[in-house]
């Protein structure tokens, strides 16, 4: 028991500095989120946040500044999507082409159900019932077959 709560007190502890703030973030400014929230255009595959190159870091102190400034959030970031373009975001913007990476998952999710709904009924309707069996004697077999029978299995009279 003793260890399942220093286990759980570890995690709580991990989760909590994982998802601290840095020091000097306040509630209301956007900076922050912006790292996290923008992909890196010096490191492929990472956010702002998470690449280490120093050309990185001069991107995150200029978001700094300008909001220290006093720039508006939408200004900032209509300026880093003019230098960027739309590789800066974490996801494609749902107009033009980028819709695309919505619209698609969702018809060929839709596609693939009906074409196993639909081939569900079909099957279902190659299948026939199973008739009970008839109610019929069992075939009379040969008498020497079965007197042999008889013999291997021991059952001789």
């Amino acid at each position: 028991m003793r260890r399942l709560v220093s286990t759980l007190g570890s995690l709580v502890l991990l989760f909590a500095l994982l998802t601290a703030v840095p020091a000097g973030a306040a509630e209301d400014s956007y900076y922050y989120e912006l790292w996290n929230g923008l992909m890196s255009p010096f490191c492929p595959g990472r956010s702002l946040m998470d690449c280490p190159s120093g050309q990185a870091t001069e991107l995150r102190e200029w978001i700094r500044a300008e909001e220290e400034a006093g720039q508006s959030r939408d200004a900032v970031e209509t300026a880093l999507y003019e230098r960027f373009g739309d590789a800066i975001l974490q996801a494609p913007r749902a107009k033009g082409i980028g819709l695309a990476a919505y619209v698609v998952p969702v018809v060929v999710i839709l596609l693939g159900a009906g074409i196993v709904a639909l081939f569900l009924v079909r099957q279902r309707r190659r299948m026939r019932p199973l008739e009970p069996a008839a109610a019929t004697a069992a075939p009379v077999a040969d008498p020497e077959l079965e007197r042999m029978l008889d013999t291997e299995l021991g059952d001789a009279p």
